[in-house]
């Protein structure tokens, strides 16, 4: 594979490259990998940017410094999409339960596509404009208002002229294909990425007939990301993959899985777990998960490979070192990085340069360090969904009383 290429280095046999300027589908049908961003709303709560619980994107508006930065960690460790820090970006959730901002949806979201594209330009990116679910459909409103708010987003998306569109983050199939349906008034590509596991959605859609449906309604890219671990989500796009050739349709495929291992997680995913979403951090994958993660999504056919919550750049780096063979180049960031621990030749510890080599690291079994702690956890599971009257839409914050209720119930769980 050849491309025309301004700047490169050479890091090891494999040259950095950039990539010509083509379109998402043009880079698809040619059998290309598309390698994804991180999850920055995660992200940037570590880096105090970003307020657990509401999980807006003010942030674009607020430190726009901060997100520009995690941009471009993202695409020297090999992302070619930039995505538009627009997650929960739709004024109903901004103003949800009591999260009053300075800031307008609209500019919030004006902000992240000069972000995305300022820093998509200075390599071979795309910028993606992102849509999420929403507060109005968990409270049951009407499609036309449901689709009033995705409308809002679009058309900063349009006025920004990104590139392509994802409706992602969706528990409900119903709800994605009313978002795939406005984001596909654009004539714009468009694609459609799931919450769900191999359950299906949250009223029980199995994977391959949700994405039969969003293909269906004009979304050429679908698959999953966010609340299962990469295992998980491979299996989910297989059985989209499944069903899609099933029925007699095409599609492209994408996967943007967490970056933590849940094995032990129920159809709501990780959110159920305890440790949500502050205890992770001994789920979290190693970069050599991340290589089998590539590898095991490129074999299923999958080529839109990115990550979500708990992705940080070094694991998007490992995703691109594994699959620089087919995409013909390595990503800047593996300028600091041996490929299987090769750097670790340079170390002055004799141990530590016995380290050097894949069959160790590709077969280690990490220790945890934390003496009594389980292997897994039981889910809260609590079985609510849309309609249910704890997930109304409020404006108003969260009573002391409804916390009460909450806690009590808690207990009995």
């Amino acid at each position: 594979m050849e491309f025309a290429c301004s700047p490169c280095a050479c890091v090891g046999s494999l040259r950095v490259l950039r990539l010509p300027p083509t379109g998402i589908l043009e880079r698809l049908d040619a059998g290309e990998v598309v390698i994804g961003d991180g999850g920055f709303v995660f992200a940037l709560e570590k880096r105090g940017y970003v307020k657990a619980g509401p999980w807006t994107p003010e942030a674009a508006a607020e430190h726009p410094e901060a997100v520009r930065q995690l941009h471009r960690e993202f695409l020297r460790a090999g992302s070619n999409v930039m995505q538009t820090f627009t997650f929960y970006a739709s004024d109903d959730k901004l103003e949800n339960r009591g999260n009053k901002l300075t800031f307008t949806g609209a500019q919030i979201n004006e902000a992240a596509c000069d972000l995305a594209r300022e820093v998509a330009n200075e390599g071979d990116a795309l910028v993606a404009g992102g849509v999420s679910q929403t507060p109005s459909y968990l409270s049951c409103k009407s499609e036309k208002e449901v689709k009033a708010t995705f409308k809002k987003q679009l058309d900063v998306f349009i006025k920004k002229n990104v590139d392509f569109l994802i409706a992602e983050y969706f528990e409900h199939v119903e709800e994605a294909v009313w978002a795939v349906e406005v984001l596909k008034e654009t004539g714009k590509p468009v694609a459609a990425s799931l919450c769900v596991g191999p359950e299906g959605d949250m009223h029980g859609v199995p994977p391959g007939e949700c994405a039969v449906r969003l293909v269906k309604a004009g979304a050429q890219i679908v698959g999953v990301n966010c609340h299962f671990d990469p295992l998980t989500c491979v299996k989910t796009v297989k059985m989209m993959k499944e069903g899609v050739e099933k029925a007699g349709l095409k599609a492209h495929y994408m996967v943007q899985p967490l970056a933590y291992h849940t094995p032990d997680c129920n159809c709501q995913g990780f959110i159920d777990l305890p440790e949500f979403p502050f205890g992770l951090e001994p789920r979290i994958l190693t970069r050599w998960d991340m290589h089998k993660y590539a590898r095991d999504a490129y074999n299923a056919g999958i080529r839109f490979i990115g990550g979500c919550c708990g992705f940080e750049p070094y694991h998007i780096r490992a995703v691109a070192e594994e699959l620089a063979p087919e995409r013909g180049f390595l990503p800047a960031a593996s300028e600091k990085h041996g490929t299987w621990g090769a750097g670790l030749e340079m170390h002055t510890k004799p141990w530590v340069r016995a380290r050097a080599r894949r069959d160790y690291w590709e077969n280690l079994k990490p220790a945890s360090g934390r003496p009594l702690c389980p292997s897994m956890s039981s889910p809260d599971g609590w079985g609510v969904t849309k309609g249910h009257a704890d997930l109304l839409q409020q404006k108003e914050a969260t009573t002391k009383d409804q916390l009460k209720q909450l806690f009590d119930r808690s207990k009995t769980h």
